[in-house]
């Protein structure tokens, strides 16, 4: 059960890198069967070790049709945007 508001963007600074992969897991299932089709991960920009374990996450999962940086107004490459499959009622962002 995932025990934080399901928003169209997460921010993992606040989480230690083993706990990202299933974190992230779970809030892409919850975003999308909120009916997100776009979500931001906020990873920072750092030694890059969140934004590898992001990126492997999202390479194989089953929700997620593309993803690449955020533009330069919403984070750089200290976040990641995520074109995900909704499963539930449509919130386009």
């Amino acid at each position: 059960m995932f025990r934080y508001p399901i928003e169209d963007s997460i921010d993992l600074h606040t989480f230690r890198p083993k706990e990202v992969r299933e974190l992230l897991n779970d809030y892409l299932k919850e975003a999308s069967r909120k009916g997100f089709t776009e979500v931001r991960i906020i990873h920072g920009k750092g030694t890059g070790v969140l934004r590898r374990i992001v990126h492997s996450v999202l390479e194989t999962h089953p929700l997620v049709i593309s993803f690449g940086d955020a533009g330069h107004q919403s984070g750089g490459w200290g976040a990641t945007i995520a074109a995900i499959r909704a499963k539930g009622p449509s919130k386009r962002k």
